[in-house]
């Protein structure tokens, strides 16, 4: 289906709308706004809901035998849930985590679009891959973003993680370095897959990367989207650096989970447009 669209109203909600969720330790409203302002835009008869659960195994049997079209994963399941789906499409197998899952008729099919997403900045804000980068993460989100960076060619990386084996194996899933802490380390990419700075926790006043590596930094890559503007962000723009937000990621991503979902490609100005509606 193309881009282009009429303001056709959607149906009020009765008993055949379909159904989106997404299922996340710590829910956003960013999914709610950025799916349900499109769902108006199109005409399209689906609701989308912020869920978060205590069983995962429930939460992803509820999904197969309610009907639910579409489901959104973040941190911290995008692991867990890969045996219980059917099927793994090659953008999650490849990081061994998912963020998105579509139910056909009882049959659930597995993606990462956030591969994707981080691939697609890095192209278009012009991140030079000869560049060394700093990865601060080892779940399932700083898969996806070693594996873009990975695809995209940058051969010299250090994952910063306190997890030793989680961290050290993603490092040499990639031929990347490990170490356990920042310390002195410094690069001209920083990227930040920690919660560190996120809205709702007890780190979200907290920089994720010293004021002195930032400074002789280049490029500042937040994954965290709740805020947009996180510390590590602010701090980049302050001192004038080339920024990537969590934002950013997460409209392009949701806009390829808005075409699996619904079969609806979105234009770039539809995405921009969305994305303002749900910030």
């Amino acid at each position: 289906m193309s881009t282009s669209h009429k303001n056709n109203q959607r149906p009020a909600l009765n008993r055949d709308t379909t159904v989106c969720i997404s299922l996340s330790g710590r829910p956003s409203n960013h999914g709610i706004k950025f799916h349900n302002y499109l769902y108006e835009k199109f005409g399209l008869d689906f609701l989308y809901k912020a869920m978060t659960t205590s069983d995962i195994e429930a939460a992803i049997g509820g999904v197969r035998a309610l009907g639910i079209r579409g489901c959104s994963i973040s941190m911290p399941f995008k692991q867990a849930v890969i045996p219980l789906m059917d099927e793994i499409d090659h953008s999650a197998s490849v990081i061994g985590a998912v963020n998105t899952i579509v139910n056909t008729e009882g049959y659930l099919h597995a993606y990462n679009t956030d591969v994707i997403a981080v691939a697609s900045l890095l192209k278009t804000h012009g991140v030079d891959p000869s560049l060394p980068f700093i990865l601060q993460g080892s779940g399932g989100m700083a898969r996806a973003v070693a594996g873009a960076f990975f695809d995209a060619g940058f051969k010299q990386g250090t994952v910063v993680a306190r997890n030793e084996q989680a961290g050290s194996e993603l490092a040499k899933q990639y031929g990347y370095d490990w170490a356990p802490q920042i310390g002195s380390l410094t690069a001209p990419i920083l990227v930040n897959v920690t919660p560190l700075g996120m809205e709702g926790g007890e780190e979200k006043d907290t920089l994720a990367f010293p004021q002195s590596a930032i400074e002789v930094a280049e490029v500042l890559f937040d994954v965290v989207a709740m805020p947009v503007e996180t510390p590590l962000i602010k701090a980049g723009r302050t001192a004038g650096k080339k920024v990537i937000t969590g934002g950013e990621v997460a409209a392009l991503q949701a806009a390829e989970q808005f075409r699996l979902y619904t079969g609806v490609e979105l234009s770039p100005e539809l995405v921009e447009e969305a994305e303002a509606q749900a910030n």
